[in-house]
């Protein structure tokens, strides 16, 4: 399947970039799907070695008892040291604590293995890592790589991160009407990046209660994550952060406890999430670049992201832009996707505010069907969280939607900018919209175009605004 696609991709980039360059310029800026074809030219899924590393050849046990922490260690270090391959889970329940992936591995479950993560927090030692946006040195994610190249998680397995109401879950929750028992940990990281307290000094972990998050390749290369299924994850599922060329497909990735994400690319180039199904406790699909000063002090933005052919159930967005989004965002597509559930709040949702001021532009979405939302098909929102409490200036324009079907839904358009910062240049073309009870909220938007637009059967064409 993927080098049938990726062969068809290579086809339609030749034929692209067979294209003069003045004429290519000068029509991708009248289409930006022109640009389609040249991202997905640059996202590869890496070559591996034919040579296979079996679990059970280094003492690892599918009894969902023994801890086989150390036969995964091991058996990925004798792949990446014999220059690479893969490493076989055939079929069984294994326990283990953090896995560490390593230049060249692919991590390869066959169909019937499930790796369930123990629910000892002491199983995850200190990394360098990322929660809701902000570096620190905290409990490793289940799955981690850092600065890594040639990495990979296939098969037709399962990842169970053993999360439950009461584990991991809890910490995220208030009990017997008491505070969160992560609301001084997320306080004091904040307010260390605010000061710009040094990453290193940002210790948290053992003692704290930042949950980890599920699988989180760091500062890597070349990431490939195909066919498996994730259940039960503590908070964010597949988030790579700073990563140039990822590919997420086919992947059936499913939890609903708080802050759930299905898949997060924060400040990361050139990524593909394709073929997937998210039911989730929280949004689907989140790209990100970094909370407030954090952001700022590492100005990496997201860019060049493709979202295709996937189904959204339950979630609080279907593709999501935001909130931790301050070093910005650029060149979104998103085609060909289902979202539909009366647990799925907005189906194309963008979040910022004046403590964010990060730069979203340039988010083209596409024959979608968002059959049932609870609250809107398209919301831009700067009223999130701090809202206008902020120095800065939120950023979103060239926002576009053709040919999309709406079902049922409270607004077709939740569009609230501020007055010193209007959302700019949304465009819709030959959208429909079928049971809206709402009439749009707009609020501060400059330049709002509609062209074969219909809702609730009623012609909305050629309306300008702004």
């Amino acid at each position: 399947m993927e080098r049938r696609r990726f062969l068809e991709t290579a086809g339609a980039a030749g034929a692209w970039l067979a294209v003069s360059r003045s004429g290519l310029a000068q029509a991708a800026s009248s289409d930006p799907w022109l640009k389609l074809p040249q991202i997905l030219a640059r996202i590869q899924p890496p070559k591996f070695a034919e040579r296979d590393f079996n679990v059970r050849q280094f003492k690892a046990a599918g009894d969902n008892r023994t801890d086989n922490t150390t036969a995964f260690r091991d058996a990925i270090a004798a792949c990446n040291q014999a220059g690479g391959g893969r490493v076989v889970v055939p079929a069984g329940d294994y326990m283990t604590g953090a896995i560490h992936l390593r230049s060249n591995v692919n991590l390869h479950l066959e169909a019937g293995t499930t790796i369930r993560f123990s629910r000892d927090p002491r199983a995850y030692p200190l990394v360098f890592t990322r929660f809701e946006g902000t570096e620190l040195m905290s409990y490793s994610p289940f799955v981690y790589a850092f600065e890594q190249e040639n990495i990979a998680i296939t098969g037709r397995g399962t990842l169970d991160g053993n999360a439950a109401p009461d584990v991991w879950w809890d910490w995220a929750r208030p009990l017997a009407g008491k505070e969160r028992l992560d609301a001084t940990d997320r306080k004091a990281l904040m307010q260390m990046a605010e000061a710009g307290i040094p990453v290193e000094k940002r210790v948290f972990g053992p003692g704290h209660y930042l949950r980890p998050q599920f699988i989180q390749p760091y500062r890597c290369r070349n990431v490939w994550i195909e066919g498996i299924s994730l259940r039960n994850s503590p908070m964010w599922q597949i988030t790579p952060a700073l990563c140039t060329n990822v590919m997420v497909r086919s992947c059936d990735i499913a939890a609903d406890g708080p802050n759930t994400d299905g898949c997060d690319p924060e400040s990361c180039r050139d990524v593909l999430i394709e073929s997937c199904t998210f039911n989730t406790g929280d949004d689907c699909i989140a790209i990100k670049s970094g909370r407030n000063a954090e952001g700022r002090r590492v100005p990496v933005p997201s860019e060049n992201l493709v979202v295709r052919d996937c189904h959204m159930k339950n979630g609080h967005g279907g593709v999501t832009i935001g909130s931790e989004i301050s070093a910005g965002v650029r060149n979104v597509f998103v085609e060909n996707n289902v979202m539909e559930s009366p647990m799925l709040n907005i189906g194309i949702r963008i979040k910022n505010n004046a403590m964010r001021g990060g730069d979203i532009e340039g988010i083209y979405v596409r024959s979608c069907n968002i059959r049932l939302a609870s609250q809107a098909a398209l919301g831009i929102d700067y009223n999130y969280e701090e809202a206008d409490h902020g120095p800065f200036k939120p950023v979103v324009r060239d926002v576009q939607m053709s040919n999309v079907h709406v079902g049922t839904v409270d607004y077709a358009l939740y569009l609230r900018g501020f007055t010193n910062a209007p959302i700019e240049d949304i465009r819709l073309t030959d959208c429909t919209f079928d049971h809206v009870a709402h009439g749009n909220r707009i609020e501060n938007v400059r330049g709002l175009q509609l062209h074969g637009v219909k809702i609730n059967g009623n012609a909305a064409d050629d309306i300008s605004r702004g």
